[in-house]
């Protein structure tokens, strides 16, 4: 005669099966597993352990980061179509040549004001916090330049002096090695100017391209649905290569500069939250409800235009009209970048402190207006507010030996302040939309 099951044992089963449910159908579940699991195995095999060899770690990092790579590269294939058919198709939708030009100019008014915003924070929060000097004290000071250490006036001119070749080399003089090389800023600025091309023609004569652009949209959009199938798994192996390459000595080492960033992105979230609250009426909580899978989801990757996708789906459910947030979203990860301003901000005062380098206001408001130009524009991908940096950096005639102290911890900033940038689309998508012709799923 079999013995009863114990209660307990099925409350326990059924605990169980419900996890499992809960996991399988959200993908922000999914995404956290990944989070922590990666996390705890990437301390397994980091140096700090000593169970495997820094050799045999890196080969392991590298495999468990493939279905990462892979992941980023379905999302990479599919981007510029699915950006160049998301904004034609945006401002196809987005009404008459007025509302078009109301949209346009308060999504750069809201770009401008926060990016400029978020720059002065971190300017800010370095001087106050002076992370640079705290690390210089402790003994990892580094070349000072041959000026003594001050930064010349000379190399500050040299970013408004490159201004107007900037300015110029926005339009694309060549679409398709644009489209090519994967430029998005390019691939934005042509989108723009064939949709409100488009707007301009008569409505019969370009109904195919239209029509070809939204099935282009369709099937780009298919294909993002089967890459994020692979997003838990992504997220596992991509933390468990971050976490074993950098090691938590490394982080203690620098948490002075960590923590000063992690600092101004925490309060630039709250303004975004604020802001959203006070001005587009949508609660902090509902609006971390609606955007916390996605969120995670540009944590763990990095790249607010791998994201790019979600965050429309998540503007939409946030009420966004379709032709809003197919026009906004798309911009807003390639130009709406205050968390890499934030970030390069204090990097950039990281370095000049750390060198013994004083810049003086007028220099400091010419690194800020730098950084704010040179952020917006800056491409939605891994590491590519490095290279800014460096550039910037030579161009103020700081040393820019002290790269090798942040990247250990990039990757990790990287991931911070790329959920502050998806916040930051989101908020302007919310703000900016009509709420007179919402189509939005209502929230549960």
């Amino acid at each position: 005669m079999t013995q009863p099951v114990p209660e307990t044992t099925i409350q326990v089963a059924r605990q169980r099966f419900k996890l499992r449910v809960w996991i399988r159908t959200r993908l922000w579940a999914q995404v956290i597993a990944g989070m922590v699991l990666g996390f705890g195995l990437g301390l397994v095999l980091s140096d700090s352990t000593g169970l495997v060899t820094p050799d045999m770690a890196e080969l392991i990092g590298l495999w468990l980061a493939l279905p990462g790579q892979i992941f980023l590269a379905l999302i990479a294939m599919v981007l510029v179509p699915l950006i160049f058919a998301s904004i034609v198709g945006g401002l196809n939708g987005a009404g008459s040549g007025e509302e078009l030009r109301a949209v346009g100019l308060r999504l750069a008014a809201f770009i401008l004001l926060t990016t400029s915003v978020a720059a002065a924070f971190g300017v800010a929060l370095a001087k106050w916090l002076q992370p640079g000097a705290a690390l210089r004290m402790l003994g990892a000071a580094l070349p000072t330049p041959n000026n003594g250490g001050t930064a010349t006036e000379s190399a500050a001119s040299k970013p408004m002096e490159q201004l107007p070749h900037l300015i110029a080399d926005i339009l694309p003089t060549n679409p398709t090695a644009s489209i090519v090389q994967g430029d998005m800023l390019a691939v934005v600025v042509l989108a723009l100017l064939v949709g409100i091309s488009v707007t301009q023609v008569d409505r019969a004569r370009v109904e195919p391209f239209l029509a070809l652009m939204d099935a282009l949209l369709s099937i780009a959009m298919n294909i993002v649905k089967w890459a994020m199938f692979l997003a838990p798994i992504a997220v596992f192996g991509l933390m468990a290569q971050l976490v074993m390459r950098i090691g938590v000595e490394t982080l203690i080492g620098i948490s002075g500069y960590v923590l000063t960033v992690l600092f101004g992105l925490g309060l630039l979230l709250t303004l975004y939250l604020a802001i959203v609250w006070i001005i587009g009426s949508v609660s902090p909580g509902r609006f971390v409800r609606m955007a916390g899978g996605n969120l995670l989801l540009a944590f763990s990757t990095s790249s607010s235009s791998a994201v790019m996708p979600l965050t429309i789906q998540t503007s939409r459910q946030l009420g966004v009209p379709e032709s809003i947030a197919n026009l906004v979203i798309p911009l807003g990860a390639t130009m709406n970048m205050a968390g890499t301003a934030l970030y390069q901000a204090v990097a950039i005062l990281f370095l000049a402190q750390l060198a013994g380098v004083e810049l003086s206001v007028t220099q400091t408001f010419v690194v800020t207006g730098t950084l704010v130009a040179s952020s917006i524009g800056a491409p939605g991908t891994p590491g590519v507010s490095i290279a800014i940096l460096i550039s910037v950096a030579t161009s103020m005639n700081i040393p820019v030996e002290g790269m090798v102290i942040i990247l250990g911890v990039d990757r990790l900033l990287d991931m911070c302040r790329t959920v502050v940038n998806v916040t930051g689309d989101l908020v302007a998508a919310v703000l900016l939309a009509d709420s007179g012709t919402t189509d939005a799923v209502a929230p549960a």
